[in-house]
């Protein structure tokens, strides 16, 4: 049985009386590729959010790794014990090329002073590891900003990838992509779970469908089913309050 990278118990979130979270339980295990759906407004953003300490429960608590504690550390620190953040917009520098921008990635997550020294050969062998793995060692010259919309979304988690986070979180990876782009991103994912934890939030359930290996479905600040997404798309409920209410034919317009 694998260890859990993150837990998460009884955690609640309160936005001036609206709950967001409502005593959630919810783990996952080291090495494991984990599908977070539900319906907008479901809790799956403020999920991620209390996760990388953007957003403090006001009851219950997220454990990390062998028992870390995150209800006291900032998100600098949370992110400093290996959990790392992808959102929906590629967040790249345009006018740099795309090894300029995967060198900031390694350096931002080696502190200021790192940003005044060369990367050492480890760290341009990680970078050309990483670059492989997205397809994009072929443009490490090319500015960023020729980059398509899914080669964006690459480079980005080509450059979480070389912090070496132990939980990466991706949101929407496959928002406005083609439908090749679309089958690579799952490929990726795949991939990069291989090595460390892959939380994602999707909404396209024909991708959900093909690439998801366990899927967890949020309802209303509470954790409504989980399983294959076989057994979750056959529970009554999930019918009912998510893909019955055309959930399933809006989501796979993207």
């Amino acid at each position: 049985m694998e260890k859990a990278i993150v837990r998460i118990e009884g955690v609640s979130v309160d936005f001036s009386g609206f709950k967001a979270l409502n005593k959630v339980d919810f783990s996952m295990d080291t090495g494991e590729l984990r599908f977070l759906i539900g319906p907008n407004g479901a809790g799956k953003t403020t999920l991620l959010d209390v996760i990388c300490g953007k957003v403090k429960p006001i009851e219950g608590r997220v454990l990390f790794g062998d028992g870390i504690d995150f209800e006291k550390l900032t998100d600098y620190k949370i992110a400093r014990c290996g959990v790392s953040r992808k959102f929906q917009t590629p967040s790249v520098f345009e006018n740099l090329t795309v090894f300029e921008n995967m060198e900031l990635a390694v350096k931002g997550g080696r502190g200021l002073l790192a940003s005044f020294r060369k990367h050492t050969s480890t760290e341009k062998d990680r970078i050309h590891a990483a670059l492989r793995t997205v397809d994009l060692e072929k443009r490490v010259f090319s500015k960023a900003g020729d980059l398509s919309h899914g080669e964006k979304q690459w480079l980005e988690i080509a450059m979480t990838i070389t912090q070496e986070p132990a939980l990466l979180m991706v949101d929407e990876p496959v928002a406005g992509m083609t439908g090749r782009e679309r089958s690579r991103t799952g490929e990726i994912l795949m991939e990069t779970a291989r090595d460390r934890s892959v939380l994602v939030v999707e909404h396209d359930m024909n991708f959900v469908r093909r690439f998801a290996r366990t899927v967890t479905v949020l309802h209303e600040g509470r954790l409504l089913c989980e399983g294959t997404f076989q057994e979750v798309g056959n529970d009554p409920t999930v019918i009912d309050v998510y893909l019955g209410r055309g959930g399933e034919a809006q989501e796979n317009g993207h």
